[in-house]
């Protein structure tokens, strides 16, 4: 018999974050420069007053939350991707128009487009902010 507290673990996580939606979370050494480049370059709008220390860009119904951290630029991994179907190609020439650079990487079993790597099915671009936190743009997957 179950406890109060033994439900089955499906049950346990769906109470708990399964219906939930994360937040990103960008550290950044200097907040103004980091809000030209998610502004000006990505073209994301803050709501309402700038707060000095963080800012919370609304993003497709979830939200981008970008902080000042000594610990800015310290994943080597990718920090947040959007996925933006089939607007892929035009939203990586527009980004690069306003001078966002585009990571190459040399993966096994892709090949590339551009600024784009595919693997199979899957299209996907990187870049990175001005702290070296890596952003992906996805199509398909």
């Amino acid at each position: 018999m179950l406890g109060k507290n033994d439900a089955p673990l499906q049950t346990r996580e769906k109470i708990m974050l399964n219906d939930k939606q994360p937040v990103a979370t960008i550290a950044v050494r200097d907040l103004q420069v980091a809000r030209r480049f998610y502004e000006d370059k990505l073209g994301l709008t803050p709501p309402g007053d700038p707060d000095p220390h963080m800012v919370a860009y609304p993003c497709g119904g979830s939200s981008l939350f970008v902080y000042q951290s000594e610990y800015a630029g310290t994943n080597k991994a990718t920090s947040v991707t959007w996925n933006v179907g089939s607007d892929l190609t035009e939203i990586v020439r527009r980004l690069g128009a306003k001078g966002v650079a585009f990571e190459n990487y040399d993966f096994p079993g892709t090949t590339k487009e551009g600024d784009i790597h595919i693997f199979g099915e899957i299209r996907n671009a990187w870049f990175k902010d001005p702290d070296g936190n890596i952003h992906s743009l996805v199509d398909g997957g």
